[in-house]
């Protein structure tokens, strides 16, 4: 099992215990690209022009989590 399959079952056990940086990985497997960054405010692009909003904080609230999840497919 890789890393980014164990930080996806993470994120579905634990939703409330994902760091800013693991979310950042799995954003980066699946094809999106960090754009800017407003404040604590980080915006990632993929190549279809999805546009996913994270607050750089730590631990990530779980409406980031569900909305990372359910980009993917994986909700």
């Amino acid at each position: 099992m890789s890393s980014v399959s164990k930080l996806i079952q993470k994120m579905k056990e634990q939703p409330h215990g994902i760091r800013f940086q693991e979310a950042e990985k799995i954003l980066f497997a699946y094809g999106y690209n960090f754009s800017r960054q407003k404040g604590s405010h980080c915006h990632y692009i993929n190549c279809s022009g999805d546009v996913i909003t994270l607050r750089n904080e730590n631990p990530l609230k779980r409406t980031y989590i569900d909305d990372i999840l359910s980009r993917i497919g994986e909700k």
